[in-house]
């Protein structure tokens, strides 16, 4: 199974760290094959809105683990290397490894470190995952954000990696939180409640790539238990908000365009005619009350962060 990033797409719990940070999932998408190469760009524009929540997360880790004793940590499904960079930055001794089963998105990565002058100290390891877990070396620190729900058996894939952390190292989960929302209920054309029709779509359509994944298994997304059933003692369980209101500059505008195309694509028959003409409309450039135009556009998310230590 190819990984992604954010790091960052949304599923029902929340998005993908591009963000995997800015990763995320081919939203309401018929077909579950998702091409994280061609989905770099929105991935890396989605972890870059979210950096500040990210950065946060981050900080807060320092103070669960020390943040002199952090030599390697892993980032898996770094997608584009967005938060990367930001662990990089966070644990200045450590080597930080951006592990994705994509290329061309650990090529971004690689360049997103020499740029933020990290270079030296952020590496990249292509693996495919899980098969590719045993191979990933032992880390004082796994960062796994929105990569887990891509693997079928989570629970074995959670004692793996708990089996590379040295003692006192810390496992960081990014799952769940609140779905992404960047309009109001009431948006002036078709019935009121949209956003909200679309996450019933896209949960329908989660379940689907769930139960596709190879070895998939049911599992209750229970994280503290699996984690605590990993050998893992929880450590701690944060959520960080992602709030830039309206009016929104062009980027996030352009970000809110291309996650609403990538909606009217993949939706098909699963929304109703009325709820299509709607997705047409927020898409046409020419109409007022379009996403190109309107006022009310924003961007507010929540991506919840569990975290365990090992004995």
């Amino acid at each position: 199974m190819t990984q992604q990033s954010a790091r960052h797409h949304d599923h029902p719990h929340g998005e993908g760290h591009g963000d995997r940070h800015g990763h995320g999932h081919g939203h309401g998408h018929h077909d579950t094959h998702l091409d994280w190469s061609e989905m770099a760009p929105l991935l890396e524009r989605q972890a870059e809105i979210a950096s500040p929540a990210y950065a946060e997360a981050a900080a807060w880790l320092g103070t669960l683990a020390p943040v002199q004793g952090i030599r390697r940590v892993l980032d898996v499904g770094s997608g584009p290397g967005v938060v990367t960079a930001l662990l990089a930055e966070a644990f200045p001794v450590a080597e930080t490894v951006a592990v994705d089963g994509a290329p061309a998105l650990l090529a971004r990565a690689l360049a997103r470190a020499e740029a933020r002058g990290l270079g030296a100290r952020v590496s990249t390891l292509h693996a495919e995952l899980p098969e590719g877990i045993a191979g990933l070396g032992e880390a004082d620190l796994i960062w796994a954000g929105n990569s887990l729900h891509h693997m079928g058996d989570q629970r074995a894939a959670l004692a793996e990696f708990a089996g590379l952390l040295n003692p006192g190292g810390l496992m960081v989960l990014v799952e769940g939180g609140l779905p992404t929302r960047h309009l109001p209920w009431h948006i002036g054309i078709g019935r009121p409640g949209l956003e909200a029709r679309l996450d019933a779509v896209h949960a329908e359509w989660f379940g689907e790539m769930r139960a596709e994944l190879p070895g998939s298994k049911d599992e209750p997304d229970d994280w503290r238990a699996l984690l605590a059933d990993a050998g893992l003692t929880p450590a701690g369980t944060r959520t960080f908000l992602t709030d830039v209101p309206a009016p929104v500059s062009p980027v996030v505008r352009e970000l809110a365009l291309a996650h609403y195309e990538r909606l009217r694509e993949g939706v098909g028959t699963r929304v109703d005619a009325d709820d299509q003409a709607t997705l047409d409309r927020l898409l046409d450039p020419s109409d007022e009350r379009s996403l190109h135009h309107r006022t009310d556009l924003f961007h507010l998310t929540a991506r919840t962060v569990h975290t365990a230590r090992k004995g």
